[in-house]
Order: C-alpha cells, then sequence, then structure tokens
C-alpha cells in the first residue's frame, strides 16, 4: 500500500513538476480545441455532401462514404503515423521534395510540426465520426421542413443552409460535446510523435525519477476538464427530452 501511495500519489512530485505538467496540459488544451474546432467543419463538410442529391452527383455521395467509412475504421495511431511520415518525407528530398518545408513541417503559429500533424490527424478522423452524428440530426428533421422550404423557391443548398442544417446541428448538440470528450483523451496518442502534452510530460518524469505521481497528475488534470463536459452533456440531453415530451403533451 505504500508503493502505490509513493509511486502515484507523491504529492511532493507533483508540486516540484507542476509547471512543465501544466505546461504540457495547456498544449494538450490547443490541441483539443484546435482539433476540435477543425473537426467539427470537416464533419459538418462531409455530411452535406454525402446528402446531395441526384444521380450526377452520386460519385461525391460514394467518396464521401467510403471516407466515412475507412477513417472510422483505422485507429488514430495509424493515421498520425501515416500522417506524420507521409507529410515530413514528402517534403524531404528522399520523396522528391513534393511539398514546401511550411506543409511538410509546418511550424505555424510557432507550433511544432509534431503539433501540426497531431490536429490534422484528429481532423482526419473526428471528422468522420461527426459526420455520422450530423448525418443523423440531419436526417432526423422532419422532411415536410425540405418541402417547405422548397415551396418558397429555395434552391436545395439553401433550404439545407438555412433550414435544415441550423435543426440538426441544435439536435446534435450533446451527441457532439461527447465526441469531443473522446478527441480530446486522444489527444495523448500525439505523445508519440514527440509533441510534448501532458502525457508526454508525464512519462518523462516516469523515466527520470521512476514515479508515476505525474502521469496520475496529468489524469487528474483530464478529469477537471472531462467531468463537468460529460454533465453539461447530461444537462443539455435533459433538457431536449423535457422540450420533447411538451411538445409531444
Amino acid at each position: 500500500m505504500e508503493f502505490i501511495r509513493e509511486y502515484y500519489f507523491d504529492f511532493n512530485v507533483m508540486s516540484d513538476y507542476m509547471s512543465p505538467i501544466l505546461d504540457g496540459f495547456w498544449l494538450t488544451l490547443k490541441l483539443s480545441i484546435l482539433g476540435g474546432i477543425f473537426s467539427l467543419i470537416w464533419g459538418l463538410v462531409l455530411a452535406v455532401l454525402r446528402q446531395l442529391p441526384g444521380k450526377p452527383l452520386a460519385p461525391v455521395r460514394w467518396l464521401t462514404i467510403g471516407y466515412i467509412d475507412v477513417f472510422r475504421g483505422i485507429p488514430l495511431l495509424i493515421v498520425l503515423l501515416l500522417v506524420s511520415g507521409g507529410l515530413s518525407t514528402l517534403a524531404a528530398p528522399i520523396g522528391g521534395d513534393v511539398l514546401p518545408d511550411f506543409i511538410g513541417k509546418p511550424t505555424w503559429f510557432g507550433e511544432t510540426s509534431p503539433f501540426w500533424y497531431g490536429v490534422i490527424s484528429l481532423t482526419i478522423t473526428y471528422g468522420a465520426y461527426m459526420a455520422e452524428v450530423y448525418r443523423a440530426g440531419i436526417e432526423s428533421v422532419p422532411g415536410g421542413q425540405m418541402e417547405a422550404a422548397r415551396s418558397l423557391g429555395m434552391s436545395h443548398s439553401q433550404s439545407m443552409r438555412h433550414v435544415i442544417v441550423p435543426q440538426a446541428v441544435r439536435r446534435v448538440i450533446p451527441p457532439l460535446l461527447n465526441d469531443f470528450i473522446a478527441l480530446m483523451k486522444d489527444t495523448s496518442l500525439v505523445s508519440i510523435l514527440g509533441a510534448a502534452e501532458v502525457v508526454y510530460v508525464g512519462r518523462q518524469i516516469q523515466s527520470d525519477i521512476f514515479n508515476g505521481s505525474g502521469l496520475v497528475m496529468g489524469a487528474i488534470l483530464f478529469l477537471i476538464v472531462t467531468i463537468p463536459l460529460a454533465r453539461l452533456v447530461d444537462y443539455m440531453i435533459g433538457r431536449q427530452q423535457a422540450r420533447y415530451e411538451r411538445g409531444i403533451a
């Protein structure tokens, strides 16, 4: 029992290394926020492309469905390795210098290349998950809404933009928040690329002093953010259910 306390819950270690742990968690938050924002945008684009009408646009729909199926089925870890290895190689002489360094080895806004590889990989992967959430929201909007919009002279794209998508987004905010919580936890995988986020810092502390308290401190910081988000999701789901019950009544 004493070993568990000293190895996992040494508050002196947590205090001594608090600064680098907080710096690492700040990088985790930036990964989560940027990855979440880009995933929300990309997921909505994919969901709308999947709803395009007519036979001429069928290839676009099938390509979108294929993309969503593929990246929902591939582990994020593999995507991270493929993105980082592919972009860096294409920007190097061995890859023919196909890409300029500012794309293949991005250091935008002062962040490192592993940080941006992480953001790109999170966007590619979670955009596919969020696309399915958006699709469920779009398909839950009664068909009469589209018919009413078209009867007013709106095109399909105008109807989607002004009528269907706003209603769909309001309906799927709770599951999107759930996906954001999952995304935030998966930022820990970016540590394999050398990004100094909170898990990377915790592992460095563990290697240096053979103590896991830094990792536990990182886990506590995750819980400080994710538990309130989970309660917010519960609250929003409760509000939605109450609204629907009043509507039915």
